[in-house]
């Protein structure tokens, strides 16, 4: 069976979904230090603090892969990657508006 005949695996991830900083590490493969330089420079946010543990929800891991990959692909720092996620979601927004119109 080659490749183009494979069919596409992988898991659906609810974006209701509650993820602890342990969480979100072992399903991106970084250390748990790295979820926190990402909330610390506004990569990530917070959605719950509970019994001193931060909480996110599902689509943190989404932007947690896609901040990991800028990082590595482009070779972006932490304040890079926080000023391409706000214009990319600003991008993604825009063009909601625009297919709104249409």
């Amino acid at each position: 069976m080659s490749s183009e005949d494979r069919p596409l695996t992988g898991a659906i991830f609810e974006e209701s979904a509650v993820l602890t900083v342990r969480d979100l590490s072992l399903l991106c493969a970084v250390e748990e230090r790295h979820i926190v330089e990402y909330v610390e420079e506004g990569v990530l946010h917070v959605a719950e603090v509970s019994a001193s543990e931060w909480h996110f929800t599902g689509a943190a891991l989404r932007r947690t892969r896609l901040a990991l990959r800028l990082e590595r692909d482009l070779e972006l720092n932490l304040a890079g990657v926080a000023l391409a996620l706000q214009l990319i979601e600003e991008l993604e927004h825009l063009r909601g508006k625009l297919e709104a119109r249409r």
